[in-house]
């Protein structure tokens, strides 16, 4: 084993590192944000906008994230570039990044995915909850901020918890569109000094790390949430 390009690339594998957990954490959070009306409005309607919420699902969790990152880089990027008013704007230095469409790749496909889950955890809550809460007056509104999200939050965590992991292990594709990321530094690794197998090893290692470190942070939520109700 041959890890003399260790020192050299250290500071590289670390930057890898902190933009692994920004794409997973922003698009974690922004894919949550849109998940929840999405599986709203599949439970309560209208009907119409439930039908346009279930055709979101089903084309994210229908098509290969790969694909959906490619047209997001290579057909919306096109696109916007042929805007000159885009072009020399303060937002092109954001637009032209393949970091951009990355974020927007993954919250967008997060977002059909926990969507889904979402409408099974707001039919999983029981109805005679809901009505409970109407009957003491309080408004829709606040049953569901009070009542309705957090019980259905509190239902799916271990299945968001898997989902974080699987949005983690998606995050390499973010190199095929010239993002540095984590695996993104080991393939530069493998082209500068033809080492192949340690980076590899390294950076799979650092994934199982992180894997570790959302399963135990879920466990510690979901342990936390019913001392607190």
């Amino acid at each position: 084993m041959d890890w003399s390009w260790l020192p050299k690339y250290l500071p590289m594998l670390i930057q890898g590192l902190g933009v692994t957990m920004q794409l997973l954490v922003i698009s974690m959070g922004l894919g949550l944000v849109l998940a929840v009306p999405i599986g709203l409005v599949q439970v309560t309607g209208p009907k119409w906008l439930s039908r346009i919420a279930l055709a979101y699902c089903t084309v994210m969790r229908g098509t290969p994230l790969l694909i959906q990152l490619y047209l997001f880089y290579y057909g919306l990027g096109s696109v916007l570039a042929t805007f000159p008013e885009l072009r020399q704007s303060m937002f092109w230095p954001i637009l032209r990044e393949g970091y951009f469409y990355a974020i927007l790749a993954f919250a967008l496909n997060e977002a059909g995915y926990a969507g889904e889950i979402m409408r099974g955890a707001f039919l999983s809550v029981p109805k005679g909850e809901l009505e409970a809460a109407r009957a003491i007056g309080m408004s829709p509104w606040q049953v569901l901020r009070r009542v309705w999200l957090p019980r259905a939050i509190r239902n799916v965590l271990p299945t968001l918890g898997g989902e974080t992991i699987l949005t983690l292990k998606s995050t390499p594709l973010a190199a095929l569109v010239t993002v540095v990321d984590l695996f993104g530094v080991s393939d530069r690794v493998r082209q500068e000094t033809y080492i192949i197998y340690e980076p590899l090893l390294l950076v799979m290692v650092i994934y199982m790390i992180l894997t570790f470190i959302i399963t135990r942070i879920f466990a510690v939520v979901e342990r936390q949430i019913p001392a607190r109700r």
